[in-house]
């Protein structure tokens, strides 16, 4: 009884703790690493099996093992089914609080930037949102910006983003309230990207899957900017492209070394 007891508690706690308006779902073993690694905020974490979970740690990110020692709580695999719609395959999930806004406004808004803002303009696809997060982390750029209903937070671009929006700022913003510096809008009527470099301060804007740069982001821009493509293509993937900008601006001697 007592341990059923405590079990029905740490799921009213977790349950309670979900439907926060900060909350952030770390779905699997790789969002949790990447969260404890880079300052995240995490509050829970349950597991169907904390011992393999710690050999994964061992295996995997020793600098984070203690922490998920710590943290992690086992639970049977209904009670991790019960809390969690799709149990990963790593058997670990976890809750998080995302930043604070201030924190993130104050690292996209800064200048001068030692290195780009990524623009998603009403981007649709969860999974691309992620993936161009964890670009964005890679790369070690300022943060991804989005405009549109989707929300950057959502568990399955977090998912998708194997927790790295920890890794840098990421939030949803208005069309008119962008973060400053000039505007390099990716669209096939622009100049070719190999006849320009990006500046670190710069703002590269990617429009949306299915209709590109609006109108009036382009009537914006500082410069629009083509990748060369293969005639009858209809167009890249829209992580891909973002790949090749960021890869650019590195490239060109613009970005800064990254530690090893």
């Amino acid at each position: 009884m007592k341990e059923n007891g405590t079990l029905d508690a740490l799921k009213r706690g977790w349950r309670a703790s979900a439907e926060g308006p900060d909350a952030v779902l770390l779905d699997g073993f790789h969002a949790l690493k990447h969260a404890l690694r880079f300052g995240g905020d995490v509050r829970q974490v349950i597991t169907t099996d904390k011992a393999g979970l710690l050999e994964l740690a061992a295996g995997l990110a020793e600098d984070v093992r203690a922490s998920v020692d710590a943290l992690a709580v086992e639970v049977p695999e209904q009670v991790m089914r019960a809390l969690v719609p799709r149990t990963h395959p790593t058997g670990v999930a976890a809750l998080a609080t995302r930043p604070a806004d201030e924190e993130t406004r104050g690292a996209l808004w800064r200048s001068p930037r030692p290195a780009p803002v990524v623009l998603l303009e009403n981007p649709r696809n969860l999974g691309n949102i992620g993936a161009v997060v964890r670009l964005a982390a890679g790369f070690g750029i300022t943060g991804v910006v989005t405009t549109g209903t989707q929300d950057p937070w959502h568990p399955n671009v977090v998912r998708a983003g194997a927790g790295l929006h920890f890794a840098t700022a990421v939030r949803r913003v208005e069309p008119d309230d962008l973060p400053p510096g000039p505007v390099y809008a990716l669209d096939p009527d622009g100049a070719d990207i190999r006849t320009m470099a990006f500046p670190d301060d710069a703002v590269l804007a990617f429009g949306s899957e299915r209709q590109g740069i609006s109108p009036e982001l382009k009537a914006r821009a500082t410069a629009l900017v083509a990748v060369p493509m293969r005639p009858q293509v209809s167009s890249f993937n829209l992580a891909t492209s973002v790949a090749m900008g960021l890869f650019h601006w590195m490239s060109r001697g613009n970005g800064t070394p990254m530690a090893a």
